[in-house]
């Protein structure tokens, strides 16, 4: 018991520098196997894209500092000090209640991705990621302030409702960075490794369908992480029609480097016409949609 309390408390001291590390970790490791085996030639300079994109990331963390000073771990610590939230009140070993905790906030992850892309107001911040005219793993954490905010608000109150234990909210914050990464990554898995993995994690051609610029594509393969989600609720398609070293990444109207490349342009597309519609209530699916 005492250790496990030292633990705890190691933990939520240290859940920064773990989460800091993890992330340096983990784009080093993609950023070294995407020059050493690139799925796709890229259509920007890299050095471009990438100053603009990590600046975009550096912006959204000192917003989130600002505006919202305790984290989702702290939040995790609040909802255990006053008893608060279904696993609070119900006896469960630890290690089944990580297991809840990093399956139903996966799921609640996966619902506010539909999300975004079902309300329009919510789509003009989201097409910030869709923006981008390449897809790599800095592709992975290009999201709008304003986006970033509203998704650590439905966070936290999932966490508030579901109260989990700290370490596994840590497991899953770890979670969210490596694999938003890794299934971004301008990589490929070699082929018999692609279908095992898929049905277990997100992998990033399985993830890349969701980058294509055709709306129905766009409109599938949801999941970050867990890859069940879209096949248990039909949003799960195999492959992009044009494959995926053909395939057009992007969204339409939005083509021109100017208005996706520069900090200040991404900062600034939300606010631009709506153009045509991604909504998932136009989403049409395809008889050549591929095997599933």
């Amino acid at each position: 018991m005492i250790g496990a309390t030292i633990m705890h408390e190691v933990i939520v001291l240290h859940e920064p520098v773990l989460r800091t590390v993890a992330f340096l970790g983990t784009f080093a490791a993609m950023a070294l196997w995407e020059i050493v085996a690139p799925c796709r030639p890229l259509v920007i300079p890299k050095a471009r894209r990438w100053v603009n994109n990590i600046a975009l990331v550096i912006l959204n963390t000192a917003i989130i500092r600002l505006l919202l000073p305790m984290s989702a771990v702290g939040v995790a610590e609040w909802a255990r000090v006053h008893g608060a939230g279904l696993l609070n009140l119900v006896d469960m070993p630890a290690p089944a209640a990580v297991v809840v905790t990093v399956v139903a906030l996966d799921f609640v992850i996966w619902l506010q991705h539909v999300m975004v892309h079902a309300i329009p107001a919510l789509w003009r911040l989201h097409r910030v990621h869709h923006a981008d005219l390449d897809y790599d793993l800095t592709t992975g954490t290009r999201f709008h302030p304003l986006e970033i905010v509203i998704s650590m608000l439905i966070k936290m109150a999932a966490i508030i409702l579901l109260g989990p234990p700290v370490t596994a909210v840590v497991l899953f914050e770890l979670l969210l960075n490596a694999t938003s990464m890794f299934n971004h990554g301008n990589v490929r898995l070699p082929p018999v490794a692609e279908r095992v993995v898929r049905w277990w994690l997100v992998t990033p051609d399985m993830h890349r369908v969701h980058h294509s610029i055709a709306d129905d594509e766009t409109n599938s393969n949801f999941g970050f992480n867990l890859p069940w989600w879209d096949r248990l609720f039909g949003t799960y398609r195999a492959q992009p029609r044009a494959g995926h070293a053909a395939m057009t990444i992007g969204i339409d109207g939005f083509r021109d480097p100017r208005d996706t490349v520069p900090l200040p342009a991404i900062l600034g597309l939300p606010f631009r016409p709506l153009g045509r519609g991604y909504a998932i209530n136009r989403r049409a699916w395809k008889s050549a949609q591929g095997a599933r």
